[in-house]
């Protein structure tokens, strides 16, 4: 064999040599394919993360996830604390691009050098302490050193002086729950808090936000209940026998039996609410709308939510009615109801359900108002926002209202007085006050029997609490699929030829008996479309809901100390509906409905007088015959906030 020259040959040698060094060195089969450490290479990533554990004033720390743009200097804190897992919220997907990675409603600040932080609450996920569902500020509830309030206050200090790239002014901004602790902050707040957004904020759950609605338990809460509250991370929701809960909260029974059926009675939130049914002291203390009241004007504030959200539809309003009349210059306490769902503000607004709005009204918000408002109080030499005081889709005209104030009608204190809307016989409307005087004659009422054995639905069954894109728009679905059922009212004024524009909260002024001793009344407020729409077919004929609501009768009264109805007596029940800025057009007719359920949203009434609904029993649950009056001295109406054409 001829190896060639001496060189060629110390090389050969030399490959096989390095050969089988590499075969030596190869990674064991048996090598644990999990690491003890592993860490993404980030170099390329256009920002950096960082995951810090904050130390509150008890010793507590919760857990804090910072996402700051590669190179930032002196810039602005966006501050958001969630109880929805921080980890997660700050990671819409996993990219190198911070665009990419943080929520979409953060895209118009991510653009612009924003530093996000999203903070765990305590006792939720990352964080340390004790979870409590809605924690009380310190005082009569709270004999602890801290709440919301102090938490966000101390999370706030340490970000300015950790934070180096940051120039020292935070704001905060959060929808629902987040929006909640956003209130919080605004109590007592750190004086680098410079700005705030409460986005469909949960302030009062008795009156009108997620837990009930004046007084009537919205049954939804029980899958929230279980998965915010059964353990530290996310629970699951309550386990089903049958595809309808309209037949799964049915066969239950009472809301209590089911909480009971499914193991609820452990969870102590749910004692809670169940121990406090009427609107008493463990309710009054928490409503962030009163505490809002008291407090100076310190930092400027722009409540938010949407005209048809489905949860929070109380708090934002009511909290910006309470602080506006201390708002002397109208700078420091701003308003926007966009066309949005619950915390659609964050998303695509370009529709809702079937109606179409003009264009993507969420991200013309967040992008033409909401960030100029922020960069005015938060970046260095931001010119002023132009902001208006009140910010309000016109959901009939199709277009946003800038307003100096809002309402523009009511019953008294605004620039036009509101107008009632008489419910008439023959199922009319008037803005006429009826004639008729006598309460016996047949045509002084009308009526319909109430039977909790088959409640009229709040959507068309199968009722599936899990279907969450049926969830986001309930509020808007097509009425008609209870029209004409024996147990709903409705009253309808006839076609339209001139416009009717309302700038304000309807108030239901409703002359009603019952043949119990308790009852609830749901009424709405439609608009109904032509019955032909050319230009979008499937909306001929459309009953589509403009406000409603529920009131349960026991609260007449006194929301504290509820009291039975005296049967067959004809009582008036005066409650408001949610805000509303909408015209109803020449060819569209205006439409009031009345029924007595809104299945299996909201739990049954038994009808028979009970001191807790919640611990009704089956026997209790009995038929009622509902009149309805419209006569002279007992004239059910809406007063409506009509005001003149612009």
């Amino acid at each position: 064999m001829r190896w060639g020259s001496p060189f060629r040959y110390l090389l050969v040698v030399a490959l096989v040599l390095e050969g089988a060094g590499a075969i030596h060195a190869q990674t064991s089969p048996l090598t644990p394919d999990i690491p003890a450490k592993y860490d993404a290479t980030t170099a390329s990533y256009d920002y950096l993360k960082r995951v810090v554990m904050i130390p509150m004033r008890d010793g507590v720390k919760l857990y804090t996830v910072i996402v700051i743009p590669r190179g930032a200097k002196n810039a602005p804190i966006l501050l958001t604390r969630t109880p929805y897992n921080a980890s997660k919220r700050a990671e819409r997907g996993v990219s190198p691009d911070m665009l990419a990675t943080l929520p979409q409603g953060d895209e118009v600040f991510v653009v612009d050098g924003y530093i996000r932080v999203f903070q765990d609450v305590r006792g939720k996920y990352g964080s340390e302490g004790d979870y409590l569902m809605t924690r009380p500020l310190i005082g009569p509830l709270n004999s602890t050193r801290t709440d919301h309030s102090s938490d966000a206050y101390d999370t706030i200090d340490w970000l300015v002086k950790n934070v180096p790239e940051s120039n020292g002014k935070v704001g905060m901004l959060g929808s629902s729950y987040e929006g909640f602790t956003v209130v919080m902050a605004l109590v007592n707040p750190h004086p680098a808090l410079k700005v705030a957004a409460p986005m469909s904020p949960m302030v009062d759950g008795w009156m009108g936000d997620d837990w009930f609605h004046y007084g009537a338990f919205r049954q939804t809460n029980f899958d929230y209940y279980t998965a915010q509250t059964a353990v530290k991370g996310e629970g699951q929701v309550v386990p089903r026998q049958a595809y309808d809960d309209y037949t799964n909260f049915l066969r239950a029974g009472s809301a209590g039996d089911f909480a009971k059926s499914a193991g609820l009675d452990a969870l102590p939130w749910w004692r809670k609410t169940a121990e406090h049914p009427a609107y008493d002291g463990f309710w009054q203390a928490q409503a962030l709308d009163k505490i809002m009241a008291a407090q100076p004007l310190r930092v400027p504030t722009m409540w938010i939510q949407g005209l048809w959200d489905q949860e929070d539809m109380w708090g934002a309003i009511h909290s910006y009615l309470v602080i506006e009349p201390k708002d002397a210059a109208n700078n420091m306490n701003f308003l926007v109801m966009g066309p949005w769902r619950h915390s659609g503000v964050n998303y695509d607004g370009s529709a809702l359900g079937p109606l179409k709005w003009n264009g993507d009204t969420a991200l013309q918000f967040r992008r033409d108002v909401l960030k100029p408002f922020f960069d005015q109080y938060l970046k260095d030499g931001a010119p002023p926002a132009d902001t208006p005081p009140v910010l309000i889709y016109n959901t009939g005209e199709n277009r946003w209202d800038r307003l100096k104030s809002w309402p523009l009608a009511c019953e008294k204190g605004c620039a036009e007085k509101s107008k009632p809307l008489y419910l008439a016989s023959g199922f009319g409307l008037s803005f006429s006050a009826p004639r008729e005087s006598s309460l016996k004659a047949s045509s002084a009422y009308d009526e319909y029997v109430s039977d909790p054995a088959t409640p009229v639905p709040y959507l068309p069954r199968p009722v599936v609490f899990a279907n969450h894109d049926a969830w986001t728009r309930w509020l808007v679905t097509d009425q008609r699929f209870v029209d004409g059922r024996p147990d709903v009212l409705s009253y309808a004024t006839p076609v339209l030829t001139e416009p009717v524009r309302i700038s304000g909260g309807p108030v239901v002024n409703l002359v009603a008996s019952t043949s119990g001793t308790d009852s609830d009344w749901v009424v709405k407020l439609i608009d109904v479309y032509p019955e032909e729409v050319p230009s979008q077919p499937e909306m001929g004929g459309y009953q589509l809901g403009i406000a409603m609501d529920i009131f349960r009768g026991r609260y007449r009264e006194s929301f504290e100390a509820p009291k039975a109805i005296a049967p067959d007596t004809p009582l008036t029940y005066k409650f408001a509906l949610p805000m509303a800025n909408h015209v109803f057009l020449p060819g569209h007719r205006i439409m009031v409905q009345v029924q007595s359920e809104w299945f299996p949203l909201y739990d049954r009434n038994p009808q028979t007088f009970v001191p807790n609904i919640f611990l009704a029993k089956p026997a209790d649950y009995v038929k009622a015959t509902q009149r309805v009056y419209h006569v002279t001295g007992a004239a059910s109406f809406i007063d409506l906030p009509v005001v003149s054409p612009r």
